[in-house]
């Protein structure tokens, strides 16, 4: 256990990233409580929201690392989370997120999460990570190749129904065409003139 975390605040071009806290509960609930969580093992009765939200708090103080709740840099709107997640059990540390159902689209999670990885990287001193994605969460498994994963199919799964997508490491990361790549794709997103076509992403 890591006890008294000060939970570090993230800044990118239009998020600021801060640790979970009692008044941004009631947008996680909603969240979870609806169809959104279908890949996440929901939809949760409002008694294992609470109690997955709880988790979410306690898992800064238990690991030394989290979800970050994200917020709008201007307005101070919350969007989802993104962060580190390794509950017991978990065959390897993930890089996770969830995205609220009226944020979508607008390329919040790539920012976040890579963010996130990159504190994870440089500040932590992590070697890598992967996500667990349900095969059915096409939107997720998008997600997860922009950022540079690649499914792997020798990984040790949570529970056998999971797909295991690898993140590259800090070595094959750093300075990579894949990461100008990504910082690229967040600056068209910042852009309020970009409109992305197709079907929304996160």
């Amino acid at each position: 256990m890591t006890p008294d975390v000060t939970i570090p605040t993230l800044e990118t071009k239009r998020l600021i990233l801060r640790g979970p806290e009692p008044q941004d509960y009631p947008d996680f609930k909603a969240t979870f409580t609806s169809y959104r969580a279908r890949f996440m093992g929901g939809p949760l009765n409002a008694y294992e929201s609470w109690m997955l939200y709880a988790a979410e708090i306690g898992h800064w103080q238990i690991r030394g690392y989290g979800m970050w709740m994200i917020h709008d840099k201007v307005t101070d709107e919350t969007y989802g989370m993104a962060g580190g997640w390794k509950p017991a059990q978990w065959p390897e540390q993930e890089l996770a997120w969830v995205i609220w159902p009226d944020a979508a689209g607008h390329g919040y999670a790539l920012e976040a999460v890579s963010a996130a990885r990159d504190y994870f990287y440089s500040q932590l001193g992590w070697d890598g990570a992967v996500s667990y994605i349900d095969p059915k969460n096409l939107a997720s498994i998008r997600l997860a190749e922009r950022l540079g994963s690649t499914k792997d199919k020798t990984a040790k799964t949570i529970d056998g129904n999971d797909a295991v997508y690898r993140h590259p490491s800090p070595k094959q990361l750093s300075g990579s065409q894949l990461a100008h790549g990504i910082e690229m794709e967040i600056g068209h997103y910042a852009d309020p003139l970009f409109k992305p076509k197709g079907w929304a992403i996160d």
